[in-house]
């Protein structure tokens, strides 16, 4: 597993996604898979940043990353405030495109482009969120 720690803060999401992209790489991911991988995981450190930290430098972003036989299973932890993601709204994607809300449609997002996400809180550990995505 790889592991690197990344201060909250937008200017860390560069090198996130470079992170992120070349370990999905190396495992073996088409490019399809390695642009949803990418995706996802920019999506849920914004999320981190915005709603779990409330703004950018109150803390880091941990990722972790396995290459498993079938698998590469990304691990976000944070220190933030926790969410409970059975109360984030489906969006309403049936809207005319001017009535759409340009905010919200993230954690959805990151379930379509995954196969798998977990998400546990704890007072004491803090949030991780682990994002999978078959090989």
């Amino acid at each position: 597993m790889r592991t690197r720690k990344f201060p909250g803060k937008y200017e860390s999401l560069e090198k996130i996604r470079r992170f992120v992209v070349q370990t999905a790489e190396d495992a073996g991911l088409d490019q399809s898979a390695v642009y949803a991988v990418e995706l996802a995981v920019d999506e849920a450190c914004c999320n981190i940043i915005d709603h779990a930290y409330g703004e950018e430098g109150v803390g880091d972003i941990i990722c972790s990353i396995a290459d498993e036989p079938s698998v590469i299973r990304i691990v976000l932890e944070d220190k933030g405030l926790p969410f409970d993601p059975s109360k984030v709204p489906a969006p309403q994607l049936n809207l005319p495109l001017e009535k759409l809300k340009m905010r919200g449609v993230g954690f959805f997002l990151m379930q379509k482009l995954m196969d798998e996400i977990y998400y546990q809180s704890s007072p004491t550990s803090g949030n991780v969120m682990t994002l999978v995505k078959h090989k």
